[in-house]
């Protein structure tokens, strides 16, 4: 029970600290919009260099996670379109169930693989993160492209995603791996920008939730929760015990696509035409949830996989 007190209480203390701080202490959005841009842009793509730069590239299991990871995305790519379909929701709201159903705040991943198996829960959560972002990232711009009035433009979706700083510290990483690792002077700054990422992450994830948004459809956003937290962690499970990987890919593969979907989901839904309001009660109540099926989550794939016990 120890280490799951250490690594859930630290991350969803600092999710609450961040609402509070917000109400009190730090009102004014654009600290925050300024701290968020510091984070998506120099602080994680140095935690993703540090932590995929530190390991053997022959012995991480990339092939096997991504067949896994991209077959339970294609399979939540496709409910969710359903059930905003099913719930007779227009194009804008279905932007933002299907966000809600294959997004994923990787900063609370970090910190819990961080906290409960060290460097290689992280460096393994490095490579979840450079799996999930590219699909996430074609399927989302792909469809809200497909709102607009012009038609999608494959070369500049591919531009947007080439250039994300998730993807190009990912990229930049595997480089620093496959060269032996970072250098003397350079390893010790880049993973100390790497570490602050996790917790000014976590602060500014919880500064961005509201609870007044979650009267807002909470039948959909419930669904949404369950797709996102229940069905998306369950299939990869079975597919990763079906694939054979180990004990720690396994946990880290099941652990990133349990998390509750990005913050910034409710940013990237007002600046492309999306259902803002509803993003936004869609990521307050999947992260309120994610208290309780994070850590079971955990439980269920130290049951099945013994080896993965922290």
């Amino acid at each position: 029970m120890a280490p799951y007190l250490d690594a859930f209480v630290p991350a969803f203390g600092l999710l609450a600290l961040g609402a509070l701080l917000r109400r009190r202490l730090l009102p004014e959005e654009a600290v925050w919009a300024g701290i968020e841009r510091l984070i998506f842009w120099v602080l994680l793509p140095a935690l993703l260099v540090a932590a995929i730069g530190s390991v053997r590239l022959g012995e991480l299991p990339v092939l096997g996670m991504l067949a896994a990871i991209w077959a339970a995305l294609a399979l939540g790519t496709a409910l969710s379109v359903w059930l905003a379909r099913a719930q007779r929701q227009p194009h804008a709201s279905m932007t933002s169930v299907l966000m809600g159903g294959i997004r994923f705040n990787n900063l609370i991943g970090f910190a819990v693989a961080g906290a409960m198996f060290g460097l290689p829960g992280i460096a393994l959560g490095a490579v979840a993160t450079g799996l999930i972002v590219p699909f996430v990232q074609v399927v989302t711009t792909t469809a809200f492209a497909l709102g607009g009035a012009g038609r999608v433009r494959p070369l500049a979706v591919l531009r947007q995603v080439a250039m994300n700083p998730l993807i190009l510290g990912c990229a930049a990483g595997f480089l620093v791996a496959a060269l032996g690792g970072l250098p003397l002077g350079v390893k010790p700054l880049v993973e100390t920008l790497g570490r602050a990422s996790v917790a000014l992450g976590l602060l500014a994830v919880g500064a961005a939730l509201s609870a007044r948004a979650l009267r807002d459809r909470l039948g959909l956003q419930l669904w949404t929760a369950a797709l996102k937290l229940l069905v998306m962690p369950g299939v990869t499970l079975l597919l990763c015990l079906a694939l054979g990987l180990g004990a720690l890919p396994t946990a880290m593969a099941v652990l990133f696509m349990a998390l509750p979907t990005a913050a910034t989901s409710y940013v990237m839904a007002r600046a492309m035409g999306g259902d803002g309001p509803l993003m936004a009660a869609i990521t307050t109540s999947e992260h309120a949830l994610s208290v309780l099926t994070l850590p079971l989550w955990l439980l269920l794939v130290q049951a099945v996989h013994p080896g993965a016990a922290a």
